[in-house]
């Protein structure tokens, strides 16, 4: 079994952590709040006060992280998992960031004689908890390769991207996808109200139509209850295409159609919903009295 440090307990991070402590592998957690860090403490993981001491002795640190920033603040400075990690140590980040911060992560890390893999997940709470997760990731063969005892128990398949970073640009390629159906889902159901159309047949019909994506028919539960707790918050899609808009920038190609979505994504984030499921976007789709209908 591998000693591992993990690092970021949030919704996707709590659950990996509690399926890597249920196969048997030895971990040291640490997390800014320490309310998940102790629930896993009393499932059998060490807790760490700092992300160093996290990382001190693990052959593998895996960081589950919100943003660019968060990954920073933690990987740098006299307590960050730098600092402990031990020299040839590998850093397995599972965080959604651009591709060029998982380059300038790599190359800190290769600077503390560490190595280096992005290794982003599609999959949101449910698939999590089920260790059903897509691993994608960018990095050196052999680095993977030591990883993937960690990333068979917490996922069904890996996908080996390329090189350091094309693991974070494949993670944004797919929510580029999942943010499209979802807007697009909502916008179906808004256009069914306006139509006068009885909105539990619209929900029925489109999440099981051949066109829908099959993340739709997971949220139908979700939309018909008014159910917008956090499986994959909102605030985070927005977050994705803020990223996938820089990267694409960069490289000099317009995408017009994910401009758009960042926006109806950044207004749902301003009227409040930011910390809600991502399917909360329904609610600016068509807002006003009519609203409760679509939900």
């Amino acid at each position: 079994m591998i000693e591992t440090g993990f690092i970021g307990l949030g919704i996707m991070g709590s659950r990996m952590a509690a399926n890597l402590i249920d196969a048997g592998h030895k971990l040291t957690v640490y997390n800014r709040s320490p309310e998940p860090a102790r629930a896993l403490e009393k499932a059998g993981a060490k807790r760490a006060g700092t992300p160093a001491e996290a990382a001190r002795g693990r052959q593998v640190v895996v960081t589950v992280l919100s943003d660019p920033a968060a990954v920073r603040a933690l990987a740098l400075g006299p307590d960050g998992l730098l600092e402990g990690m031990d020299e040839g140590a590998l850093w397995v980040d599972c965080s959604t960031v651009d591709p060029a911060c998982s380059m300038e992560l790599a190359a800190l890390a290769t600077a503390h004689g560490v190595r280096f893999i992005d290794a982003p997940v599609a999959g949101s709470k449910i698939p999590a908890e089920k260790g059903q997760l897509l691993f994608l990731v960018g990095g050196e063969t052999d680095d993977l390769l030591e990883a993937a005892p960690l990333f068979e128990v917490m996922g069904k398949a890996t996908v080996h991207a390329g090189p350091v970073g094309a693991g974070s640009a494949l993670k944004l390629c797919n929510n580029l996808l999942l943010g499209a159906a979802m807007l697009g889902f909502a916008e179906a159901l808004a256009a069914g109200d306006a139509f006068g159309l009885d909105p539990e047949v619209v929900l029925d019909a489109l999440s099981g139509s051949p066109a829908a994506a099959p993340v739709l028919a997971l949220k139908t539960g979700k939309i018909r209850n008014g159910d917008w707790s956090p499986e994959f918050p909102l605030k985070h899609m927005h977050k994705d295409l803020h990223l996938l808009m820089e990267t694409a920038y960069e490289a000099g190609l317009p995408l017009p159609l994910a401009a758009a979505l960042k926006e109806r994504f950044g207004d749902a984030r301003a009227a409040g919903f930011g910390n809600e499921d991502f399917c909360a976007v329904m609610k600016v789709a068509r807002p006003g009295p009519s609203h409760r209908n679509i939900c």
